[in-house]
């Protein structure tokens, strides 16, 4: 059985999932918190981009040496598999981490493929979401909508074609106004004019 790859991002009304702790810490409380444990429970591998991966490494190991409040989720992070898309052959200096061979979407494939792989997640890394989107290798998009437009930082999606259809399969609001929708790819709909929805179109009457 092949493995359900599924992406998580924090991202604000306005498409943009370049995270600013200003506009994201604001809404972060326990609805949340649950939401992002439930995204990885039963996880196999974490797949991340190279820049999401040195934020991971580079926050992660010290807060779990710490022993704080989050010493336990970081341990978590830690004891999991880790594949890295990267170009480059630094030491990437995490217990459990190893490199993504050769070109994304072939290995991607190949992880998806792994026996004893069941669920692979990818937290924030957006170049290679956009990647897996454009192969149609991504089983579930899962987003923690702001409630706020960032308007600068980096978009989930890029221009260009096609359209990627998706099915809205479950959605959550939080008392912040944060909203969790997921999504899996969908067909594309039936081609549809304006002369279709004619008849629906409101027609003043109170």
């Amino acid at each position: 059985m092949t493995a359900s790859l599924v992406s998580t991002l924090f991202v604000s009304l306005d498409g943009v999932v370049e995270i600013d702790p200003a506009w994201h810490f604001p809404y972060f409380d326990d609805n949340m918190a649950a939401a992002v444990d439930e995204d990885y429970q039963d996880v196999d591998a974490l797949l991340l981009g190279r820049v999401t991966y040195d934020s991971f490494a580079g926050a992660w190991p010290e807060r779990e040496t710490a022993g704080g409040e989050d010493a336990e989720f970081a341990a978590r992070l830690g004891d999991m598999r880790k594949v890295v898309a990267t170009r480059g052959d630094q030491d990437l200096g995490w217990r459990h981490v190893e490199r993504l061979d050769g070109d994304l979407v072939d290995a991607v494939r190949a992880l998806k493929e792994e026996p004893g792989v069941g669920k692979v997640l990818v937290p924030g890394s957006i170049s290679v979401v956009r990647q897996l989107l454009a192969a149609g290798l991504l089983d579930e998009l899962r987003l923690l909508v702001h409630p706020v437009a960032a308007r600068t930082g980096e978009r989930l999606f890029d221009e260009g074609e096609p359209v990627y259809p998706l099915a809205l399969v479950r959605s959550e609001s939080y008392p912040t106004g944060v909203v969790r929708l997921v999504y899996t790819p969908a067909e594309p709909p039936a081609e549809v004019t304006y002369d279709d929805v004619a008849g629906k179109v409101p027609s003043g009457d109170d």
